[in-house]
């Protein structure tokens, strides 16, 4: 208990070390919320008539939000990704070996200021939705388990973000790591589509990609309906899949970024 109380209170300290850089530095800060800012405005006003139909384009807009919220998400874990290589490169790494301090609380720290970056994000795109006509349609506590289940996720993303950007030779090599791996798998998803217009092929990778299953529970928690109802154990049970994708990731990235932490600290 007592590593663990040391792990949990050294990780604080990283934690707010990385927030006041992120103070110091507040274009990261926008980088993470005017991307999805452009999103939704390109989604709902450009695409949004020739995919809802014009009589569909405000339902579209309260169906499309959770997408843009899952992928502004995924997205923000590229922060961590980036934070750590660039630790590697300046040397910040080394400097915290030399410290009497737990060997998990630099990635825990890197993953949690960055969940509190995805926190405001989140805040920012709830603001732009309702002004594009998004609104919650479900209970206050089902909307409050739509936040945490997309943060849970947000969360889990980090800790493979923080595999990634230790493993990264260089920034330049972090940026594009840290980013190619998300297109594939937040377009392939009811992100942006209901997946029934995938093709076959596709249509099964989306059903059990992680990203649909938050997306779906995010929507069911929220009421956003569009369509037909998604069909298939993965989306009839979104919010339970969701969360054990989410336990399933932590389980995984989670020891693996903590090793490979303190391979590269050790040198």
């Amino acid at each position: 208990m007592n590593a663990l109380a040391k792990g949990i209170s050294d990780g604080g300290i990283v934690t707010w070390r990385n927030l006041m850089n992120v103070r110091r530095n507040p274009d990261w800060l926008m980088a993470a919320t005017l991307q999805p800012i452009m999103f939704v405005l390109l989604f709902a006003y450009v695409f949004g008539n020739a995919i809802g139909g014009e009589a569909g384009g405000a339902a579209y807009r309260e169906f499309l939000i959770a997408g843009i919220f899952a992928q502004t998400v995924a997205f923000n874990s590229a922060f961590t990704v980036i934070g750590f290589a660039n630790d590697l490169q300046k040397g910040i790494i080394d400097r915290f070996r030399s410290l009497p301090m737990s060997r998990i609380a630099v990635v825990l720290g890197r993953t949690t200021s960055d969940l509190v970056v995805s926190v405001v994000a989140l805040v920012v795109m709830s603001a732009c939705g309702l002004l594009v006509g998004w609104r919650i349609r479900g209970s206050f506590w089902d909307a409050l388990l739509g936040y945490l289940v997309m943060l849970m996720f947000a969360w889990a993303l980090s800790w493979v973000g923080a595999l990634i950007g230790l493993a990264a030779r260089s920034v330049e090599v972090a940026q594009s790591a840290g980013l190619i791996w998300m297109f594939p798998l937040s377009f392939i998803s009811s992100a942006f589509v209901p997946t029934d217009t995938l093709p076959a092929f596709l249509k099964a990778i989306a059903d059990w990609n992680p990203f649909t299953a938050v997306i779906n529970a995010t929507r069911d928690l929220f009421g956003n309906r569009f369509g037909a109802p998604p069909t298939g154990w993965p989306a009839e049970n979104a919010a339970l899949y969701a969360i054990l994708c989410c336990i399933a990731i932590i389980a995984v990235f989670a020891p693996l970024a903590t090793a490979r932490y303190r391979r590269v600290a050790s040198k």
